[in-house]
């Protein structure tokens, strides 16, 4: 008979701290490549669909405070009465501005200053936005017809906005808006513009 020969093997006990470390290292590899991921989705998203724009001054208060942040849709901008947009139509102020749709081209625009009322094509306007009746006038004699591709806008603090009742600012061509305001990107949780005090 063949004598057989037995071989040992000694195990060496592997340290298990070091075969968990890739482990751990994979788990923040997989972490960063979402992160990196739903950054350049949000930055497509907000480079071709909305863009972001903040809002400096007290015009449309209460809708608006000065400080928000606003995520504005400017692609397939369909602009309808009451629609807060962004105008860059060139002005004095030298700034963009960030108004509510009044009126249309072809619309007629009166207001009473003395009861604070809006009217266009000789109906009132139900207006529960604004911060207060309008009552401030400015250099433009109303009734006015808006003239066609532009629009008649004003700011929600009708006392305190310059808007299209004053010449510097006047109707708004339609190819100077930027886009439709769709929801306020901050302050975070308060993402309605319908909010009114």
């Amino acid at each position: 008979m063949r004598k057989s020969e037995q071989f040992v093997v000694p195990f060496e006990e592997f340290d298990t701290e070091e075969l968990s470390a890739p482990k751990q290292w994979k788990f923040v590899y997989e972490w960063l490549d979402s992160l990196v991921y739903a950054f350049l989705t949000i930055l497509i998203i907000f480079t071709f669909c909305f863009r972001i724009v903040g809002v400096s001054g007290e015009s449309m208060k209460p809708t608006l405070q000065d400080g928000d942040w606003l995520a504005v849709r400017a692609i397939n901008t369909k602009i309808e009465r009451g629609d807060i947009v962004v105008i860059t139509q060139p002005n004095s102020l030298n700034e963009p501005l960030i108004k509510r749709v009044i009126a249309f081209g072809g619309d007629e625009v009166n207001i009473d200053f003395v009861e604070g009322k809006v009217t266009v094509n000789g109906e009132v306007l139900n207006e529960p936005y604004i911060y207060e009746p309008t009552n401030r006038m400015s250099n433009v004699a109303f009734p006015i017809t808006v003239p066609e591709g532009c629009v008649f806008v004003m700011g929600d603090n009708r006392n305190n906005s310059l808007d299209s009742r004053s010449k510097t600012v006047g109707f708004i061509d339609t190819r100077y808006i930027l886009g439709v305001a769709e929801f306020r990107f901050y302050p975070f949780g308060e993402w309605s513009l319908e909010n009114y005090e």
